[in-house]
């Protein structure tokens, strides 16, 4: 492992065993349905029409700023940069005065669009610097589509299953319906501290819908000396194995895409045949689109499931995930084959290693544990048993090893990614005993009831941290 990685991953594993100094509560989001009436739908449009404009003229002003500074050094610009989002927001009151049709809005509701397009601003930059060329500045919000609004800390109000949103349409004086929902569903707020409320509409279905962020409190989290390291995957989203017991499980990942994507294929194709925004190729692209939503939420859902079922299922209070670059393991290149594809194709539509992970870390926090990520390369290729490293096809399952040992490639990849963790804990302890207790209980566990023909040998002539391929 480079030194900048081994660095990185000594951080994190130090988390562990690091006190806490200040507990913040979790934000949490739920989604909530609302039906507007005729009249209430209306004001809506207009208070999102004027989220568009300044949306459009704060962009257009960042852009024909940049065309005419763009020549000038670094320094330079930052220094006369007058398209940031102070700039733009200290703006807004004389903007209100010249056109009476902003002040319809809740203040917090313009302030916010600036925010969220410095906010992609800063994005597409720190893209491009990364060397992600093929990120792209935002661009300019639609007509067609209703602009979210998000009224952040105050602008609303929760009674019950009613909330009411504040505006100021027509006017301050002659507000004449109010913005007063009834909220669908069993979730009540009450005695939750509701940190900020968003309002948009799904295009396809034209619903609206609340997206509700509230603070939920945590138990407290302690370090009982159990861990937990999981590999996730395309086959199997979850390969896990614990510290104490050296047990393994295994769940199968349920690719609800591969029964939908043909359906949506074949749709798609008949709904091509058409004449384009016809009534019949309306109605093949609705049925397309209630297909995708379909096989969106089901995998959503098991994922919700297996998620909470991992870790409720456990003692350890620290489990460990690899740290994957999804979004960069998901980009096709150049020289792909045809396999290549695939595999970019399926990380693409899966969804099941990034969401999960984040599934899996705000579940955990809720039971009053940990998820912490470290790095996870190589640990497919190497043998977990006697550590010997080879360039395996993804499409050999199975590692068959020099050694004689015989395990399936994602455990073989748990168990390297725990006697990693345990090599790094190791790396702390001054007496070299405890260094070797740490790891030697842990292969004895693990390795104690499987392969009982291969002749036993713990490596523990190494140090911990070479035998464990840390610092290869």
């Amino acid at each position: 492992m480079p030194k900048n990685e081994l660095e990185k991953a000594l951080e994190q594993v130090r988390q562990i065993t690091k006190p806490q100094i200040k507990k913040r509560p979790l934000q949490l989001t739920t989604k909530v349905k609302i039906v507007p009436t005729k009249e209430q739908e209306e004001i809506l449009w207009v208070l999102s029409e004027n989220c568009r404009l300044i949306h459009y003229f704060a962009n257009k002003e960042r852009k024909e700023w940049w065309d005419k500074n763009k020549h000038l050094p670094k320094k330079k610009r930052d220094k006369e940069n007058k398209s940031t989002y102070n700039k733009q927001s200290a703006q807004l009151p004389k903007l209100k005065e010249k056109y009476s049709r902003y002040k319809q809005n809740y203040s917090k509701t313009l302030q916010d669009i600036l925010k969220q397009l410095e906010a992609d601003y800063k994005s597409f930059h720190a893209l491009r610097k990364s060397g992600d060329n093929n990120a792209q500045p935002p661009k300019y919000k639609s007509k067609e589509y209703f602009t979210t609004m998000h009224y952040n800390q105050s602008g609303f109000k929760i009674e019950g299953t009613k909330i009411t949103l504040s505006h100021f349409y027509p006017t301050r004086e002659t507000k004449e319906v109010d913005l007063t929902f009834e909220m669908q569903g069993k979730f009540t707020f009450t005695g939750k501290k509701v940190k900020q409320v968003t309002i948009y509409r799904v295009h396809k279905t034209k619903e609206f819908y609340l997206s509700i962020i509230y603070e939920q409190n945590t138990p407290e989290y302690f370090d009982n000396g159990i861990y937990q390291t999981i590999d996730l995957g395309l086959i199997n989203l979850v390969a896990a194995v614990n510290s104490h017991e050296g047990k393994t499980i295994t769940i199968k990942n349920k690719r609800v895409d591969k029964y939908w994507q043909p359906k949506i294929e074949e749709v798609q194709k008949k709904r091509d045949h058409y004449k384009k925004y016809s009534n019949r190729w309306k109605w093949y692209n609705d049925k397309m689109w209630k297909m995708i939503r379909k096989q969106a939420n089901q995998r959503k859902d098991f994922q919700h499931k297996v998620s909470k079922k991992v870790v409720e299922n456990t003692r350890a209070n620290i489990i460990i995930i690899g740290d994957l670059n999804v979004k960069e393991m998901s980009k096709s290149k150049k020289n792909d084959k045809k396999k290549d594809k695939s595999l970019h194709r399926n990380m693409q539509s899966s969804g099941s290693l990034g969401r999960f992970a984040r599934f899996l870390t705000y579940k955990a926090q809720l039971a009053g544990k940990k998820v912490i990520r470290i790095s996870e390369r190589g640990t497919s290729k190497r043998c977990c048993y006697c550590m010997k490293k080879e360039n395996r096809k993804l499409s050999e399952r199975t590692i068959q090893c020099d050694c004689g040992f015989v395990i399936d490639r994602d455990t073989s990849g748990t168990a390297n990614l725990m006697q990693r963790l345990l090599a790094l804990l190791a790396l702390s302890q001054k007496r070299l005993v405890v260094r070797q207790r740490l790891l030697k209980d842990f292969r004895e566990k693990f390795f104690s009831d499987t392969q009982p023909n291969v002749k036993r040998k713990f490596l523990l002539n190494r140090s911990c941290a070479d035998s464990q391929g840390i610092t290869s």
